[in-house]
């Protein structure tokens, strides 16, 4: 439990004012993205029902991970109160995990979307509407000057904001490193840290993420406990 009040305790720092391809967002701490201009608040990769979805295959894991990632999603809404919510893609852990999410949770989110505008943007792990808690499902969504889709396509997309690939960043230093979850940006796209509370993440300097950014802007945005840290990716390190 000690990540997720981490988790929470960097979801009351101060966000990081960036532009994103000619738009102002607004990195946050949690790992949410918010774009003040269209009252937008994005969010990638909740992985919500994780802990469900393992046991259902015999693997057992603490079952706090969807009550901990919805409460870290009503901090941010809290804070920001969008009119609309984009979730990423992998909302939930895999496709029967809206259907089969406990009473009181699934009241907990269908409360936090009350009166704003939601969209699902269909995952790898849940490909197929999430059952039984509204809101509109789609494949990828244009809003101003961002265009939202669940995985990053190569070339070049001024524009596209994604999630699936988990970012992290690496530094080192004074003979130790540090690692933390990290919006990777080049200013023009944009590829969002995972918001499940329970998720594992990937270092930027992974093949993955090879050709996305332009090698000369490349930056993580990294989230510290007290704030967020712009790193380029020339000072990062494996």
């Amino acid at each position: 439990m000690n990540a997720v009040v981490r988790r929470m305790r960097q979801a009351e720092c101060e966000g990081h004012a960036a532009a994103l391809n000619g738009g102002s967002v607004v990195c946050d701490p949690s790992g949410a993205l918010y774009c003040p201009d269209e009252r937008l608040l994005v969010v990638s990769d909740l992985h919500l029902e994780k802990g469900a979805a393992f046991a259902r295959r015999g693997m057992m894991m603490p079952p706090y991970d969807t009550a901990a990632t919805l409460a870290l999603l009503g901090a941010v809404i809290g804070r920001y109160d969008p009119a609309r919510v984009v979730c990423l893609g992998d909302s939930f852990h895999d496709r029967h995990g809206a259907a089969f999410m406990p009473a009181a949770y699934r009241e907990i989110l269908v409360g936090l979307m009350a009166g704003r505008d939601w969209t699902w943007i269909s995952g790898n792990h849940d490909p197929e509407p999430p059952a039984f808690v509204g809101g509109e499902t789609l494949g990828e969504i244009a809003i101003g000057p961002w265009h939202f889709r669940h995985e990053p396509r190569g070339g070049a997309r001024p524009g596209e904001v994604a999630g699936h690939l988990h970012p992290m960043a690496r530094v080192a230093g004074g003979g130790r490193s540090v690692c933390g979850a990290c919006f990777a940006t080049d200013g023009e796209r944009m590829v969002m840290p995972s918001f499940g509370v329970t998720t594992g993440g990937l270092n930027v300097l992974d093949r993955a993420f090879h050709g996305l950014f332009r090698t000369d802007r490349a930056m993580a945005h990294v989230i510290g406990v007290a704030r967020i840290y712009p790193i380029r990716f020339r000072a990062l390190c494996h």
